[in-house]
């Protein structure tokens, strides 16, 4: 008898699906997966963190074939109606974003003004006697700072 696949065990397999920029996170924990639901395949609904994120193809394919090897068919939608922020990521995700060397985005600040961005936590020392040195990373939605202390460079995930 086939087991029942149940939405629990559905977002245990999507705990399988890397970020592709940030391979110690997954897809749930970064807070882009807004939806699942099982009808006669598995939909889910997904909301990147920028519109023109260039991954976006390479998430849903990702997706599509961990559930399939899952025996699950899968459907991506990519959706926006309800815009992604830093604050979907999980406590794990933001544990993760540090251990990986990101400083994760400070809590419900949302990034409207460079000011914010002035000093952030150093992920290697945990000390705020940083600088940024350019809001502008290697995506979007990180940016560059200096530490201080442990004279290191190291990104931060923006807060949006």
């Amino acid at each position: 008898m086939a087991e029942t696949v149940t939405i629990e065990k559905i977002y245990q397999w999507l705990e399988e699906v890397k970020d592709p920029e940030i391979p110690v996170l997954s897809l749930l924990d970064l807070g882009v997966i807004t939806n699942v639901s099982i009808g006669d395949k598995v939909k889910i609904e997904m909301t990147p963190t920028f519109v023109g994120c260039p991954a976006i193809d390479y998430m849903k394919n990702d997706i599509v074939d961990t559930l399939k090897k899952h025996g699950q068919e899968a459907e991506v939608e990519v959706t926006f109606r309800k815009p992604w922020s830093s604050d979907c990521i999980s406590e794990k995700g933001k544990a993760a974003l540090k251990k990986y060397g990101l400083a994760p985005p400070p809590d419900n600040k949302l990034f409207t003004d460079l000011e914010i961005l002035e000093n952030a936590e150093c992920p290697r020392c945990s000390q705020t006697n940083t600088e940024l040195k350019n809001p502008f990373g290697p995506t979007l939605c990180r940016a560059i700072y200096y530490c201080n202390n442990c004279k290191e460079a190291f990104e931060q995930f923006k807060p949006v």
